[in-house]
């Protein structure tokens, strides 16, 4: 059957600006052209305002949230015993430590709880309820979960216990019959701005229990580097509401009086010294998520509210060792899911990669799902069995939404829950194989092709163009994240120089050159083998740029985030793979488009022969479409011809890590292509496409 080849194929766009009002804003703000454009196109007043100076709309426009506030003033004046219900990412344990701090201050009666992953699963479940119970507590809030609480919470109430819902989850059709659901995703909702993290609702609740004397500021000072963490971990647009709340967080996260966090802080280094979100997404929340992922999560709400450097000390040292196991564990599973891909090369034609395995680590499923679907720019659910139970954790590309996709199996699954971007669920394993089945036949039922993940340029740059004012003036632009990505910066039409292996081999220094200047640029985590760019070819680039001193000079650093030959147009390379794939999953084609996938002698020969002229081939298949002789084959016929030769036992084909590679087999005597499965399936379309022609005519 061959393998799949491609990983995923970006759809390359400029993002459309107004050039006079670029030119005005320049003039305006003193700022470099380039710069200007990217506010232009971005919305410049929202991004130049200053983020602490964002008017914070009033919390009690959610929903139920005047009655939530009012039941936890009387849980406090009652001294009722409170139980702060958390979730075990880094999203759920800020919000949890948060609420837990602030009730705390409050002389509440309050204490947390945090389900674990491996035992309990996501959100509110029976024997919490029961544990929650035996310890005599009055009232329960949810904070990051609940919404989809429905049995449990009525559990709770029937042995006495109120409960709070505090979650940024969609709903279902029935809320569940707690005191308050406060959740931006009801319907009824009228608040301006709705794209809270869970931490960002539990903010909202604070809010709105100070009342309309409510000290803003004072309130960021005491919890803002714990809602920029969870915001910027939940991976939320970091636009309106939400930008203000973490450009003020990581103000003060680096001054922070927290001795977890300062503990944190010197573990990865970044004590002392400003933040950015980046260096939250990659250096702080994976080690909060790690623990709750490999450990007991409550083990980082321990460390987010000790007020004793010593056990701060010894946790933040636990909670970085949890990470490494993490990040070992989730190259182990993503090993296994490679090996099966490459066993069962048909489950890659999907609409949606299901991908299953037995006692593959829960807490680390979503994380491998995510890298998959960065591999190969489709949905994926990857599901961990466990005896009779399996637990699957997905993402999902923008503009397919998984959770609709899941809810659409609900007859399969005991639970599920999630939004458009990420779902969890949990089934009998029996029926894996009919919801990989369900979910891509609602994927087929839509009638439009998966979207295909896009690539968005913000502003194309002349070489001459470029220097430091750049990245200085793109601070205005911060925070960083979803929503308001890292611009980057196009450099089109540039002829590959000289390619310079650096740090032992693992990274390249690309010099390119054009409009008369020669650019140096780094591309990371890529070897010279896995490079498939050579001099002379000439491309174009989407970089980032970025300040960074050295040797006490302050240097211009081109990072490339992005390469393409010039002239290659994505969509029709896209076009072309989907249409590969549905001929691969067994679905019917046309005649014609039989004929587009349908090698000819002569193309096959010519891609042998480039094939056979460098040794091989290491790379994607996109980029040896420019190294076949003119008139070179479209990528379907590409994508066909590799598969034959692997089915006719001309090549081997291999894979490692983001590498394909082909290796030629020797060969005594001739080889008939056209004996080949995949050739006679096309035959077949193209011969009953000339039936059905005659029996028109003959008709």
């Amino acid at each position: 059957m061959g393998q799949v080849w491609r990983l995923s194929i970006k759809k390359w766009q400029i993002r459309p600006c107004d050039e006079s009002a670029a030119s005005r804003i320049a003039a305006e703000w003193a700022l470099p052209h380039p710069v200007a454009v990217l506010l232009a196109a971005r919305g410049f007043e929202n991004l130049l305002r200053e983020p602490s100076a964002f008017p914070f709309s009033d919390p009690l426009q959610f929903p139920d949230m005047e009655p939530a506030a009012a039941r936890f003033n009387r849980a406090l004046d009652g001294f009722e015993k409170i139980a702060v219900y958390g979730d075990y990412d880094a999203d759920g344990v800020t919000a949890t430590a948060m609420l837990y701090s602030y009730l705390e201050s409050c002389g509440g009666n309050v204490i947390y709880y945090i389900p674990e992953r491996e035992g309990e699963g996501y959100g509110l479940n029976r024997g919490a309820v029961d544990t929650l119970h035996a310890q005599s507590v009055n009232l329960i809030v949810t904070v990051d979960n609940g919404i989809s609480s429905v049995d449990e919470i009525a559990y709770a109430s029937s042995l006495g216990i109120d409960t709070v819902v505090t979650d940024h989850h969609r709903p279902r059709e029935i809320l569940p019959p707690a005191c308050a659901v406060v959740d931006p995703c009801r319907k009824d909702c009228a608040a301006p701005y709705l794209d809270f993290a869970g931490v960002g609702v539990a903010f909202k609740l604070i809010q709105a229990m100070e009342g309309p004397d409510c000290d803003l500021k004072a309130l960021l000072e005491n919890y803002g580097e714990l809602v920029a963490i969870g915001t910027i971990g939940d991976v939320v647009p970091l636009t309106g509401e939400n930008r203000a709340l973490v450009a003020v967080g990581l103000r003060y996260l680096p001054r922070t009086d927290r001795p977890g966090l300062r503990a944190l802080l010197e573990q990865t280094g970044l004590e002392n010294r400003e933040i950015s979100a980046g260096q939250v997404a990659f250096l702080l929340v994976p080690r909060i998520n790690a623990t709750g992922r490999m450990e007991s999560p409550a083990q980082a709400v321990r460390l987010l509210i000790s007020e004793s450097p010593e056990e701060a000390g010894f946790l933040a040292g636990k909670i970085c060792e949890d990470n490494e196991y993490r990040r070992s564990v989730e190259d182990e599973i993503l090993d296994k899911v490679k090996e099966r891909f490459q066993r069962e090369p048909s489950l890659l034609y999907d609409r949606v990669l299901v991908v299953d395995g037995d006692g593959w680590h829960h807490g680390v499923i979503g994380i491998v799902a995510s890298r998959v679907v960065d591999r190969f720019g489709k949905p994926c659910i990857v599901i961990s069995r466990t005896g009779e139970e399996a637990r699957g954790s997905g993402r999902s590309v923008e503009g397919f939404s998984l959770f609709d996709a899941v809810d659409s199996c609900r007859d399969l699954l005991t639970r599920y829950g999630g939004h458009p971007m990420a779902a969890g669920l949990t089934m009998p394993s029996d029926r894996i194989g009919e919801f990989r089945t369900r979910i891509n036949a609602f994927a087929a039922e839509t009638g439009r092709p998966m979207p295909s993940p896009v690539l968005c340029v913000d502003c194309v740059l002349t070489p001459r163009e470029l220097s430091l004012e750049i990245p200085r003036a793109m601070r205005h632009l911060e925070p960083f994240g979803t929503g308001n990505p890292e611009p980057l910066f196009g450099l089109a039409g540039m002829t590959v120089a000289d390619i310079t292996p650096v740090g032992g081999g693992k990274h390249l220094r690309v010099s390119v050159r054009g409009d008369g200047c020669m650019v140096r640029c780094m591309k990371f985590r890529t070897t010279l083998e896995e490079f498939a760019y050579r001099p002379g070819d000439r491309v174009d680039l989407a970089v980032t740029l970025q300040e960074r001193e050295y040797a006490g000079r302050h240097l211009l650093s081109i990072v490339i985030r992005e390469i393409k030959f010039s002239g290659m147009d994505p969509d029709t390379v896209i076009e072309a793979c989907a249409l590969y794939d549905r001929f691969r999953r067994g679905e019917p084609l046309s005649p014609q488009e039989a004929d587009r996938i349908m090698p000819k002698r002569a193309e096959f020969a010519g891609i042998y022969r480039a094939l056979r002229d460098r040794n091989g081939y290491c790379g994607a298949p996109e980029l040896l479409l420019p190294r076949l002789p003119a008139p070179a084959p479209g990528m379907e016929k590409l994508l066909a011809a590799l598969d034959v030769f692997a089915d006719r036992g001309l090549i081997r084909l291999e894979r490692n890590a983001d590498t394909y590679r082909i290796r030629l087999i020797s060969q005594k005597g001739k080889v008939n292509l056209m004996d080949s499965d995949i050739m006679r399936s096309l035959e077949r379309f193209e011969r009953a496409g000339e039936k059905d022609g005659m029996a028109a005519a003959n008709h």
